[in-house]
Parts: C-alpha cells; structure tokens; sequence
C-alpha cells in the first residue's frame, strides 16, 4: 500500500495563476485561428500573414471547388442536354471559333470527367485581346480570371455548364489573364479557345 501525500494549499495553482493561464491559451487559439484556420479554410486573411505561408491561396481553391459543387448539385439533369440545345441553336458562336483565319492564336485540349486546366494570355495593363472558344462533347465550368503570380488577382467573370464563349479581354494589371475550365460531365469535352489582340503570347498553364 502506497501513501499519497496531498499537495499543500501553497504547491496549488492560485485563482489568478488559473485565469492567467486560461488567458493565454485564449489569445493563442485566437491567433491560430486568425492566421491560419480562416485563410486556409475560408481564405479570410486579415492579418497578411496567410498570404505569406501561402494559406490563403488553398483556401480560394477550396471555396471555389465548394461553389462548383454547390452549382452542380443544384443544377438539374436536364440543363447540359438543354444548354447544348441552346449553343446548336447559335450558330455564330461556333461559326466565330471555325473561321481560324481571323485568329492569331489557337489551342486545343481534351478534358476527361473532373479534369480542369487553364490557358493564359501574358498581358500588360490596359491591353485588350479578343477571344472565342466552344466546347464539344458537353459543357463545362468556367472562370474568365487573371494573376501577376505575386499579390493581385481577379475574376473577370465566372460561368456553369457552358458550351461556348465569345468577348474581349482588358488587362487590369501586368500578368497572365485567361481561362480556367472544368468538365463536370460523365464524357470527355475536347475546349477550343482562339484569340487576336493585344499580348505577347497564349500559353497552358499546367
């Protein structure tokens, strides 16, 4: 049989040493919440420091897949076949894509279900390029957006379940401006984008 002796009155924690303590540990779950669980998660950054340690760039990318899936799981059955319906329906679109003579540059990829990928125009602020691109085999998921690898980005424009696309690009700033695509069909869909105008050059980003 073991003798325990019981701590002294003076060997416990005093009242002020529990809150001082419980202060801390506080204001630590506060920081570690600020600087890394909301840019991470949500890509809510209000200190910088998430931008930094590249968090707050995992969490654009989650919440825009958390929108994608969003939309699709809304979307009815019906709206690929009847938005399909609606591109055979508008021949120019498709016409505008064909006549490759009136194009600088073209490219071409093949998505398999799920797959996304990105082409860019390397640009300088306020230059504009012109662009048409159509997708064959379904429709697809897209996002018109540019970056200068660095600290600004932007969303020209964000679109589901569509067949095809035709406008103008205006840089906002010196970088990569284009296309970021996403088959969310059960069938590959083959994207054929072509642009004229002011960049120096298009290019996959892999």
């Amino acid at each position: 049989m073991y003798n325990v002796s019981k701590p002294t009155l003076d060997e416990l924690p005093t009242s002020r040493q529990l809150l001082r303590s419980t202060l801390v540990a506080f204001a630590a779950a506060i920081a570690i919440l600020v600087t890394i669980v909301l840019p991470a998660e949500y890509a809510i950054d209000p200190t910088g420091v998430g931008r930094v340690l590249g968090l707050t760039e995992m969490g654009e990318i989650k919440a825009q897949l958390a929108d994608e899936a969003a939309a699709d799981a809304a979307r009815n059955a019906n709206a690929a076949p009847a938005a399909g319906a609606a591109a055979a329906a508008q021949p120019g679109a498709a016409s505008r894509v064909a006549d490759a003579s009136a194009w600088r540059d073209e490219m071409q990829v093949v998505l398999a279900p799920g797959q996304g990928t990105e082409i860019k125009l390397s640009m300088r602020a306020g230059e504009q390029a012109q662009f048409s691109w159509i997708a064959e085999g379904g429709v697809v998921n897209f996002d018109l957006h540019g970056d200068d690898g660095g600290e600004q980005s932007i969303s020209y424009e964000k679109g589901r379940a569509a067949a095809a696309k035709d406008g103008t690009i205006e840089a906002a700033f010196d970088g990569n401006h284009g296309w970021f695509w996403r088959n969310r069909g059960d069938a590959d869909v083959t994207v054929t984008v072509r642009a004229r105008g002011q960049y120096m050059e298009m290019k996959r980003v892999p």
